[in-house]
């Protein structure tokens, strides 16, 4: 694997490194000796799943509170999403920046999404698929979010966001929390 720190300190992109032949390719998407040479959280506790079927469909920005903050690592394992962090950490001097990138099947890009940081998708082809492993188990009471659309993070989605949950609407903006 091929780790690029992001512009926000403790993110980074994650790119596997193919071994192919006449069948195809393998490439390792986690192994734990590898993150924690980086410094990375690795006791991921469970894989989460989900599709879309239509492009500009959007899940986020989420995250959970102290104590139940949650580390991820996300990749897209049918079409593409545009994938978005915000860095929350206080004394964080990328503190309320946000980074994108595009993780699709065919790039097999992953995203190291640290505790503290906010992330959310948007899906940017028909039938998408992302996948993601999770530090912590999930903590209702701890859940939290952004708005998607706050002008204060003026994030840009690549696509306008379509389909949107009533939820992920209201969340606050972050100049309310």
């Amino acid at each position: 694997m091929i780790f690029t720190e992001t512009p926000l300190a403790g993110a980074f992109l994650v790119d596997l490194e193919r071994h192919g032949d006449a069948r195809g390719f393998f490439a390792r998407t986690f192994y734990a000796d590898e993150f924690a040479s980086h410094g990375l959280a690795t006791p991921f506790v469970h894989p989460n799943t989900n599709r879309s079927a239509d492009p500009g469909t959007l899940r986020g920005l989420h995250y959970q509170e102290p104590p139940a903050e949650e580390t991820k690592l996300i990749r897209c394992v049918a079409g593409a999403i545009w994938d978005i962090i915000v860095d929350l950490r206080p004394g964080s001097p990328t503190f309320r920046q946000s980074f994108g990138a595009e993780l699709s099947a065919k790039n097999s890009r992953q995203l190291y999404v640290p505790k503290d940081f906010a992330n959310g998708f948007v899906r940017l082809a028909h039938n998408t698929v992302a996948a993601y492993m999770v530090d912590e188990f999930y903590t209702p009471a701890a859940e939290r979010g952004l708005r998607y659309d706050d002008p204060a993070l003026a994030i840009d989605w690549l696509i306008a966001p379509q389909v949107v949950s009533d939820k992920d609407r209201a969340w606050p903006l972050i100049s309310d929390l």
